[in-house]
């Protein structure tokens, strides 16, 4: 409903409520007609520009079950200034909205079950195994944003304007960061009535640098008035229940969108379940609303972050209702905070699906191990939580954070966006390391079950190959990619090199067709009794590595 039809109406309700019919001195019929008349449109008057106000500073939803504060104020004054049966009327009308009114501000105490099963996840023990021939998108955002800014340059009338938020997503098949051109104030706004474009930058590639894309944009975050893009979406869909800011989105043509989530609350006004998104063209505010299943392929977070985070709120902590959270915190879990929009990290599978990664850890202060770590689809908002190996203990992204803090302690390093990964079937924590001045360093990988084992690269790729001999060196298991093919080889021996980690060998070995090999004693125990001239059965990883992992080794002789 159009907004100042909107308060028109709630204002001549508010007339009809808080004027009395009955006066207690009877007037003659004239005065009658002449008083009523003049008090409703006084009310009217007076209630209109409140509630237009009202409304249009918050943004509010334009649904009458958002009157209800005012309702207890209207009906209120209409019980006071009634008399007779008039008022026992008003007055059972003040109390059913006060009842209301108490109904919606306590709805959390009792809605907490509902939240919870909107909320639930799927669950599995671990995700797949990295495809260790991919690049994860690790180029953290403090980092985008640092050269973003110092390519600000490429800005026309660059004054006018600042860099909006930084959102990642996957464009014509690459990965990367997008932020909007915003006005940097209101005069800013008045003089340049449009903002220029927006920057894109690699998130996988450290050393690239950003490009400035040139696409006027009139309904924009910064803008004012009813070009505003929150104020026009609200315009567009004034019943609509919005949950998170918009955020700009481009297809593969690189026009720009921007994109909210919309849906429905729990109860009573309270809580939030994503229904869709609205879609607005920012050159000239064509909007369109989607269910999520219809969302446009292109649009990669159709749900927002700020959603995402608070349903794994939801799952966290309300396994046994409301009370348990605040008090006894049985099978109470923690959403991390460690995420880099709205406390979630977004990251891409290997089928270039964008998920919002969070990890849980323990209510109890003092406790970094992980309970377990969710993945959420962006596009259609469905969860999976992942417990990890139960038999081991995880350390959560704080544990992972202080742990680079520690290593760099001199240099005044630290680490941002920590994303869970699992590298050789190693449960790992991947995390760019930054300068105080917000420079990429290096990428550091701690395997979350064994922190002694850990490594540094520059880039994440590096850190990967140093990481996996770091594995076999401490005597673990290492899975191949899975994505790496299978194969198997027969040859002689020519040269052997042993090494004892803990309890374990590893074995390297080169054949005579000038390929070499590693294996563990953990899982082939007679790779120790290998020696030089031994024909050899190898079934092994194609990883492409200088030193291919076997998964199986068969001695001639021997097996």
């Amino acid at each position: 409903m159009n907004i100042l039809l909107f308060s028109i109406v709630v204002g001549l309700a508010a007339a009809l409520v808080i004027l009395p019919i009955s006066p207690i001195k009877k007037p003659s019929k004239k005065e009658r007609k002449y008083n009523l008349t003049y008090a409703i449109i006084g009310t009217v008057i007076c209630t209109v520009p409140i509630v237009f106000a009202f409304y249009y500073v918050t943004n509010l939803d334009r649904n009458f079950s958002s009157i209800w504060m005012l309702a207890i104020i209207i009906t209120g004054l209409g019980a006071f200034f009634a008399t007779g049966k008039e008022r026992l009327i008003k007055l059972l009308l003040f109390t059913l909205s006060l009842f209301i009114g108490v109904f919606f501000l306590t709805a959390g105490l009792f809605n907490a079950d509902e939240k919870y099963q909107s909320a639930k996840m799927q669950q599995k023990t671990e995700i797949d195994t990295f495809d260790e021939k991919e690049t994860p998108a690790s180029v953290p955002p403090k980092f985008a944003r640092n050269k973003m800014r110092k390519s600000f340059g490429q800005v026309p009338n660059t004054s006018y304007y600042e860099l909006g938020n930084l959102q990642i997503q996957k464009v014509d098949g690459k990965y990367v960061y997008i932020a909007p051109v915003e006005f940097s104030g209101f005069f800013k706004w008045w003089n340049g009535d449009v903002t220029p474009g927006y920057f894109t930058l690699s998130a996988t590639d450290s050393s690239a640098n950003p490009k400035f894309i040139k696409s006027d944009m009139l309904y924009t975050p910064s803008s004012y008035f009813n070009k505003n893009m929150e104020r026009h979406m609200r315009s567009a869909y004034p019943e609509y229940i919005f949950y998170g800011d918009p955020q700009l989105e481009i297809d593969d043509n690189g026009k720009p969108y921007y994109v909210r989530s919309y849906g429905e609350f729990v109860s009573a006004r309270n809580g939030f379940e994503v229904k869709g998104s609205v879609v607005i063209d920012p050159k000239n505010g064509d909007t369109k609303d989607y269910k999520l299943k219809d969302v446009p392929a292109f649009i990669d977070g159709a749900v927002s972050p700020e959603t995402v985070s608070l349903q794994n709120s939801y799952f966290g902590n309300y396994v046994h209702g409301f009370l348990n959270s605040k008090f006894g915190k049985k099978d109470v879990k923690l959403p991390s905070d460690e995420g880099t929009e709205a406390n979630v990290s977004p990251i891409f599978d290997e089928n270039g699906d964008m998920y919002y990664f969070t990890d849980f850890t323990s209510p109890k202060e003092g406790v970094d191990s992980m309970l377990g770590y969710s993945l959420t689809n962006a596009r259609t908002g469905k969860a999976t939580y992942y417990t990890g190996n139960l038999e081991e203990s995880y350390m959560d992204s704080q544990g992972a954070l202080q742990i680079i803090q520690k290593k760099f302690i001199e240099k005044k390093w630290d680490g941002e966006m920590p994303v869970l990964y699992n590298f050789y079937g190693e449960a790992s924590w991947l995390t760019p390391v930054l300068d105080s001045n917000g420079f990429l360093q290096n990428y550091f990988i701690v395997s979350a079950s064994n922190p002694e084992i850990s490594v540094y690269g520059n880039t994440p790729n590096n850190a990967l190959k140093q990481y996996k001999t770091a594995l076999q060196r401490g005597g673990g298991s290492v899975d191949g990619s899975s994505d790496a093919e299978e194969k198997q080889v027969d040859g002689t021996v020519l040269r052997v090199y042993k090494e004892k980690t803990g309890d374990y060998t590893i074995v390297s070995f080169l054949l005579d067709n000038r390929q070499s090999y590693i294996v563990s004693s953990e899982s082939n125990p007679l790779s120790i009794y290998l020696k030089e001239g031994d024909k050899v059965d190898v079934t092994y990883q194609d990883t492409g590595e200088s030193f291919l992992p076997v998964t199986e080794i068969a001695i001639e002789g021997l097996n």
